[in-house]
């Protein structure tokens, strides 16, 4: 599992909001041609490895997603600060006072901070009942500039991507704190699996294919290169935890239900079987206000059986953490269900 932990690390320090994931992706295709797994990217940017099985006349599919949230320069202020949109799911809130990455369309990188315009306490009367929101929010540059053309002359220009200090910290007691757990996570748990494959010789059951999907956080990251084999897909995200919630830090979370609908029934029963059979910690969920690629592909058309599951991540798409028994947790269920047998 230290290994595993490190490789989150490595990942969730690559800065990889929707739309500008590259340099993410050709660390993980670098990863795998070191395990000697061949990959391809499909034309969305994703990556795809095929590990063949004893039954190539039914696949399955396993998939979890590098992009995270992020954000995208909407306007540059004659202050010399920027006015920036969301990419993602989120609220601006959840990301007041954090510092972020400005990347300019040459490549060059520029640091700030994201501040409300109302931030002074000296200054503002309501500094700290003013809405956050896109227009009382912005980045303060690490830069001498003083106005718009000064931040122009630097190379920033609308359209340049924004994305957030992960902060990751690992403690002696096992606990993971970072953003961007959701998905890197299970994109760690996933490499790892595919180099254990590897490294036993492994004959799968069946020719299984791992998307690492780029999109997730905008709605399309698995939604194609789905195979007309494929029989059942599962996304491998993360459990979200609240009120009312029975995901935790320390199982695997199979969901049940999300805001796309109920999950494929016998999909989850299988899971829940082998968890069972493994002595395999693990929570059953509905997670409300919540979709995964499985959705997406479903949503697509594709005529598959679908489920989700992931370790359990606290406070997501905010300050994410989670515990090494979820990831171990998580990763024994996906080695026991890669060689399982299909529910169809």
């Amino acid at each position: 599992m230290k290994e595993t932990i490190q490789l989150i690390k490595e990942l969730v320090s690559i800065p990889s909001p929707s739309g500008n994931t590259n340099e993410v992706i050709t660390y993980v295709e670098n990863y795998l041609a070191d395990c000697q797994i061949e990959t391809r990217r499909n034309r969305k940017g994703g990556l795809l490895a095929t590990i063949p099985g004893r039954d190539n006349s039914h696949h399955r599919m396993l998939t979890a997603h590098v992009d995270t949230l992020g954000a995208i320069v909407k306007e540059i202020k004659t202050s010399g600060r920027l006015t920036i949109d969301l990419i993602g799911g989120f609220t601006f809130n959840s990301i007041e006072g954090e510092y972020c990455k400005i990347e300019s369309s040459s490549g060059k990188v520029f640091t700030g901070t994201i501040l409300m315009h109302q931030t002074s306490v000296h200054v503002y009367k309501d500094a700290g009942k003013a809405e956050r929101n896109q227009a009382n929010m912005e980045i303060r540059l690490d830069e001498v500039v003083k106005n718009a053309e000064d931040v122009r002359a630097l190379g920033i220009e609308v359209g340049d991507f924004v994305s957030f200090d992960p902060r990751v910290e690992i403690t002696e007691n096992g606990f993971i704190k970072s953003r961007h757990l959701d998905d890197k996570a299970s994109v760690a748990l996933l490499l790892q699996l595919m180099k254990q494959i590897k490294e036993e010789k492994l004959l799968l059951p069946y020719t299984t294919h791992f998307l690492i999907s780029n999109n997730e956080e905008i709605g399309y990251g698995g939604n194609s290169n789905i195979t007309p084999e494929t029989v059942e897909y599962l996304a491998v995200d993360m459990g979200a935890m609240g009120d009312g919630q029975s995901t935790d830090e320390y199982t695997v979370s199979i969901c049940v239900k999300d805001a796309s609908g109920p999950y494929h029934y016998e999909l989850r029963k299988n899971l829940t079987n082998l968890a069972k059979e493994h002595n395999i910690g693990y929570q059953l969920d509905i997670y409300p206000y919540y979709g995964s690629d499985a959705s997406a592909a479903i949503r697509s058309g594709h005529d598959i059986v679908h489920g989700l599951i992931g370790p359990g991540i606290d406070s997501s798409h905010a300050f994410e953490r989670t515990h090494k028994d979820s990831l171990e947790n998580t990763a024994k269920l996906l080695y026991h269900y890669v060689k399982s047998d299909m529910v169809l």
